[in-house]
This record gives C-alpha cells, structure tokens and sequence, in this order.
C-alpha cells in the first residue's frame, strides 16, 4: 500500500504506512491485559491533513517522543469510544526520522 496521509485513513485499515509529526504524548500508565500487566501510552500524530492517535505498548513508548517525525510501517486501525486509533503490531514498526526538539 502507498504511504497514506492522516485524512484519508478509515476505520479498520491495515497496512498502513504513513509519516507524522507526534504533536502530543500521554503518560505512561499500567494495564491488565489477557498477557498479563503492560506499559501503555498514546502519541497524537499530525500531518497537513489531520491528526490521530497511536497507541504505544512496551518499548515502543520509549521510541517516540513530542515533536518527533515518524515514519509508521504496517499500521492498522480501531475503534475505541467512536475514535480511530492507530496500532503497530508485531509485524509493524515505528521509525524516528527527526527528534523533536
């Protein structure tokens, strides 16, 4: 799939790549999962067309920082609470291509 920007994503979408700046990081919390307990958190990715949530678990939290530029490969989409949120699975990934400063 070519690289997509935010505004044309949709709800259940796989495969996405897309390059971003991360406007906004949340706080690192502790779940339960069905795998036990796991770090969470969440970057607000925007580009000329819109902005996104993605989800960040474990070490990918560490990856991203505010004002970063990110270069997302086999991203795909959910529904939480009427919002589309990114994801990266275990056959995606997160690039950095500038730190923020």
């Amino acid at each position: 799939m070519p690289e997509l920007k935010i505004g044309m994503i949709g709800p259940g979408m796989r495969g996405i790549s897309l390059t971003a700046r991360a406007v906004l990081k949340g706080n690192k919390k502790e779940v339960e999962t069905k795998f036990g307990a796991a770090a969470v958190s969440y970057a607000v990715l925007e580009d000329e067309t819109g902005s996104i949530r993605l989800n960040l678990w474990r070490s990918q939290i560490d990856s991203v920082g505010t004002g970063d530029i990110v270069k997302l490969t086999n991203a795909f989409v959910r529904v939480y609470a009427d919002q589309m949120e990114l994801n990266i699975g275990s056959d995606g990934r997160i690039d950095v291509l500038e730190r923020g400063s």
